[in-house]
């Protein structure tokens, strides 16, 4: 049986949007790609960052820090973040001019208090699954394009994680924004994931139908 093509939506999500506790730069313009693209696809799925108040990833809850310090969790490094995606908020909510009618399964992630995910696949110590993979394997997805906030982070993670699975990996390069916390972040996420094998295309090859 043939291989069928994914599309992962990585957390289009109001806080990660304008006016947003999260807002990556340029946030909302892949909104509008995402809703053009999805019906390219055999499959859409998207993820939502789903986090408890306290989580440990909010600088408010590790005393003395500030945003963008990195401490350690759980044997891990984290770096700190503003509160944001709380669970049931409208900040976790998808961004309001996505359309969803074409997702066929939404996946939550960063649910446990003490780790973060990035990824859409699993938390960071790769100790829990989201259930994605095994999901993607069940209706035989072989290629999986990644889309969404933010590059340097969970696009970044959730591209590694799906070639660590064998998938071939695509990801939508101008239908991603990163946050680049760092300076030259956006770019070294960038050639990471093509180290590892990801290939980077431009969503205009999908909509002319030529990836």
């Amino acid at each position: 049986m043939k291989g069928k093509k994914a599309l992962i939506m990585v957390d289009l999500q109001n806080d990660f949007c304008k006016g947003g506790h999260l807002a990556v730069p340029g946030g909302d313009e892949v909104i509008a790609i995402a809703n053009e693209l999805q019906t390219h696809f055999d499959l859409v799925v998207a993820t939502q960052d789903w986090h408890p108040h306290d989580h440990m990833s909010f600088a408010e809850n590790h005393p003395g820090y500030s945003v963008g310090d990195v401490t350690t969790v759980d044997g891990l490094k984290q770096v700190l973040w503003p509160n944001h995606c709380e669970q049931d908020t409208n900040g976790a909510s998808f961004h309001p001019e996505l359309k969803t009618e074409h997702i066929t399964k939404i996946f939550h992630k960063g649910v446990d208090k003490k780790i973060d995910s990035y990824s859409a696949f699993f938390d960071n110590a790769h100790r829990r699954s989201t259930g994605l993979g095994e999901y993607l394997q069940a209706e035989n997805i072989q290629d999986v394009y990644v889309m969404g906030l933010a590059t340097d982070y969970c696009v970044k993670y959730t591209s590694l994680d799906a070639l660590h699975l064998k998938f071939a990996v695509y990801v939508i390069e101008d239908a991603c924004r990163g946050v680049e916390l760092n300076t030259g972040d956006i770019v070294k996420a960038k050639q990471e994931m093509l180290a590892a094998g990801a290939h980077l295309i431009h969503s205009s090859e999908i909509l002319k139908g030529t990836s």
